[in-house]
């Protein structure tokens, strides 16, 4: 029989509770055997009040699930990684794009395994989509990414601090299908940006890119939707419209669905995880967390209306 990994998640909050737990349940290889968790804990596992009493009272884990804030990812990763523990990243893998090279340099030398997670890359249709795509040439991307926040991160104030990547949390899942879709490099010519007088990351962006061989891209993304939350991406080619919508779960080509699954995105991310781990393999795609930096660095910050989260 192969061997059952051992995961400790760190970080008991909303995305452990809704997509990390259940998937674990469902994956076979791997198996939930202790929590670190300041606020929350959970039932049948061993408990702790932070990643350094888990892993002194865990010898035996062989992996790190890290599910909190990105701003403080990149010491937990560091520190479960020279324990010798496989860490599995909750997206976005890390608050700046440094942090995540570094932790990649670090696995190499530990010789374990380094999962950045981009869970809307599994949705689907996204497979399909970038078969279809590969044989075509591009000539427009049209993204709309518009949700609401109240519902999807209520309580969470780290959103709206530095480093807590604001309307690009979400704006990211795009961001990651669009770099998987699309078979070239990506350039950000504008960003704006819009920020709350009283918050420090983006309620709202739209952002102006360019593939390499030319064909424009333009994304918006809004955090004030409320009622129907849209997820779509069209693209323009030489050979029809291609659109993605329900985050990636239903392709249209001209019109006509091809592909209409329902969500098995984080499952698939640990059967994934369960494979690099079998060989000590890393996948840390940088890609989508580049795009995000690069529309902070070209950025026009337009101040905006006070927000109460």
């Amino acid at each position: 029989m192969s061997h059952v990994i051992k995961a400790g998640l760190v970080g008991l909050g909303k995305i452990a509770r809704d997509q990390h737990l259940p998937a674990m349940a469902k994956v076979d290889g791997i198996e939930l055997a202790a929590v670190a968790s300041r606020n929350a804990q959970a039932q049948g596992v061993n408990n702790y009040p932070d990643l350094g009493a888990m892993l002194a009272g865990e010898p035996a884990l062989d992996a790190v699930i890290l599910c909190q804030p990105p701003q403080v990812r990149y010491e937990s990763a560091r520190q479960a990684l020279l324990a010798g523990k496989h860490v599995f990243l909750e997206k976005p893998p890390g608050a700046t794009v440094s942090e995540v090279e570094a932790l990649v340099a670090l696995a190499e030398r530990q010789g374990v395994s380094l999962y950045a997670s981009w869970h809307s890359r599994y949705a689907a249709a996204v497979a399909q989509a970038t078969q279809w795509l590969a044989t075509r040439t591009i000539r427009h991307i049209s993204i709309q990414w518009r949700e609401d926040v109240r519902h999807w991160h209520p309580g969470q104030p780290w959103i709206w601090e530095a480093g807590g990547f604001g309307v690009f949390d979400p704006g990211i899942n795009a961001l990651s299908i669009l770099t998987e879709i699309v078979a070239e490099p990506l350039a950000m010519l504008s960003a704006r940006l819009e920020i709350p007088a009283n918050k420090q990351t983006p309620i709202g962006a739209q952002l102006q890119m360019a593939t390499a061989s030319g064909a424009s891209v333009e994304a918006v993304f809004d955090w004030r939707q409320t009622g129907h939350q849209t997820w779509d991406i069209a693209v323009d080619t030489d050979d029809g419209q291609l659109l993605l919508s329900e985050g990636g779960n239903m392709l249209r080509l001209d019109g006509e669905v091809q592909v209409k699954a329902p969500d098995d995105e984080y499952p698939a991310m640990y059967r994934r995880f369960v494979a690099l781990v079998a060989n000590h393999a890393i996948d840390a795609d940088i890609a989508p967390l580049r795009l995000v930096a690069d529309a902070f660095l070209c950025g026009e910050h337009c101040p905006t209306t006070a927000f109460e989260d």
